[in-house]
């Protein structure tokens, strides 16, 4: 009886709790087709010849999303100096991205996922059950389309000073 409930926990956990793996570095980057808050349509070809800095994360208007997405606004003039695009992608839809980014006052993008199909191919769907959400990671995309960089562990407040500092450090091998 022991062996089948750890059987049983085992496929729950699986298929309640489990994420797909993250693209490795050195691969090509998924490609998606996502809406952004005014419903402009994004691909990543659309990116080719640039750097693509793209950060998943949880929901919008939350405490932690809303430090981050400060911060990509208050230093995009840096990362544009890197040749380098900024996308921010959670599952919310475009009503949702619309209103943060107008309350925000942001200047990026935020692109809708709300079918999951892109934070399933990045590695960073977290599916607890009835509740899905994009985990808070990032992705470096070079002027290719191949991934640089993946940060899996970030800290909204000082996690734009990392990427500016990966830019600059993978620029230098790219050049």
């Amino acid at each position: 009886m022991k062996i089948i409930s750890l059987i049983l926990l085992h496929v729950f956990f699986i298929a309640h709790f489990s994420i797909t793996a993250a693209p490795v570095i050195g691969s090509n980057a998924p490609d998606f087709n996502l809406a952004d808050q005014h419903d402009k349509t994004h691909s990543l070809s659309d990116y080719k010849g640039k750097w693509l800095v793209v950060y998943f994360y949880p929901k919008d208007d939350t405490p932690g999303c809303t430090v981050e997405a400060g911060e990509f606004r208050d230093n995009i003039k840096q990362l544009e100096q890197r040749n380098a695009v900024v996308l921010g992608i959670s599952l919310d839809d475009v009503e949702s991205h619309k209103d943060f980014s107008e309350t925000m006052e942001l200047n990026f993008s935020l692109l809708a996922d709300v079918e999951k199909t892109t934070a399933k191919n990045y590695g960073v769907l977290t599916n607890l059950g009835i509740i899905a959400y994009s985990s808070r990671e990032t992705f470096i995309i070079d002027p290719e389309g191949r991934i640089a960089h993946h940060f899996d562990d970030v800290d909204p407040k000082t996690h734009v000073k990392e990427v500016l500092g990966k830019l600059d450090d993978l620029s230098k091998i790219y050049e």
